[in-house]
């Protein structure tokens, strides 16, 4: 769960962000938004690829964490924002924390609504399960690279596998 003190800095961060034109507003731009989109998909894919074919357990962490990257991207394009080239990692976990966490807590009740007894099942996940999620793999891969067993290595990535799969399914959402 986010915490209220995680919150409260992620606005912080992000009115400095946007006082130094680190995120802008953005007029839309279809091949931005397909860019982001094509490489979230393309980044789930290599993650599925080299992890079914046990071809690199440190590649499917990172392909899995930048498939839960680039569709935030998309989320925050589609918003009327555009995350700049400093610290765009850190931006885009404090961007969907302000800008986007209402979104999903919302798309997630249409769906409990909707069906309500498949919901039942998985009634522990919420919005900020997803978007820490998010926060969880951006630090998982910066120290996975540099050190841990391949033992580990292979446990952790079926772990962003799964994260970033279910991630990225309910980011599209947001972008119907």
């Amino acid at each position: 769960m986010i915490n209220k003190i995680k919150i409260l800095e992620a606005e912080n961060n992000m009115r400095n962000y946007l006082k130094e034109g680190l995120i802008r507003k953005k007029d839309f731009d279809v091949n931005i938004f397909r860019i982001f989109v094509n490489n979230a998909k393309e980044s789930l894919f290599v993650a599925n690829v080299l992890y079914r074919n046990k071809f690199s357990y440190l590649w499917t962490i990172v392909c899995s964490y930048y498939s839960m990257y680039y569709i935030p991207n998309a989320v925050l394009f589609k918003l009327g924002y555009k995350i700049g080239d400093k610290i765009s990692h850190k931006i885009c976990f404090d961007a969907l924390v302000v800008f986007v966490r209402g979104k999903l807590k919302k798309s997630l009740l249409e769906q409990y609504e909707n069906v309500k007894e498949e919901s039942l099942k998985i009634a522990g996940i919420n919005a900020d399960d997803f978007i820490e999620s998010f926060e969880f793999e951006r630090v998982k891969r910066g120290s996975l690279q540099y050190q841990t067993t391949e033992k580990i290595k292979q446990s952790k990535a079926k772990t962003s596998l799964d994260r970033s799969k279910k991630f990225v399914f309910e980011m599209e959402k947001l972008l119907r």
